[in-house]
């Protein structure tokens, strides 16, 4: 007699839900990631633009030249802003997911530990029907001796 989980299907189940959990919450990090990475890029460009108007102020230049300059330095900051503003919306998105994955997490965690306890106890069980099973033949044994 094999050990059979009768919970066998729901545990594959709740595991498949854990799995998809965690993807989305991965995928959601990864997001964040490039985000707070476009972020930063975002603002070494600004500097970089910011130093180099300063250093044309210095010198004789066109309006122009200056105008496109603060035009770049402009959508920068807007694009900045845009950034920031996903960046916190990602973050929600992420913490939700990270409830969800919880969720499914300590769902398939119950079905788990029930498993390790039902064949705990069949392990249980048995061993003691094969340590009855020897002391019956053992027993048997002594009587014809």
């Amino acid at each position: 007699m094999t050990f059979h989980f009768p919970l066998s299907s729901v545990l594959r189940l709740r595991e498949s839900i854990e799995k998809r959990e965690e993807v989305a919450l991965q995928t959601i990090q990864l997001e964040v990631a490039r985000v707070r990475h476009r972020i930063d890029e975002l603002t070494e460009e600004m500097t970089r633009a910011w130093e180099e108007r300063e250093r044309a102020l210095q010198k004789t230049v066109q309006a122009n030249c200056l105008q496109t300059m603060q035009a770049e330095i402009n959508a920068a900051v807007e694009a900045r802003k845009i950034l920031f503003e996903t960046m916190q919306v990602l973050k929600r998105q992420r913490s939700v997911q990270m409830n969800n994955y919880k969720v499914a997490h300590s769902q398939r965690r119950m079905l788990t530990d029930l498993l390790a306890e039902k064949k705990a106890a069949y392990e249980l069980q048995r061993t003691r029907l094969q340590q009855k099973a020897l002391d019956d033949i053992a027993a048997a044994r002594w009587q014809r001796s």
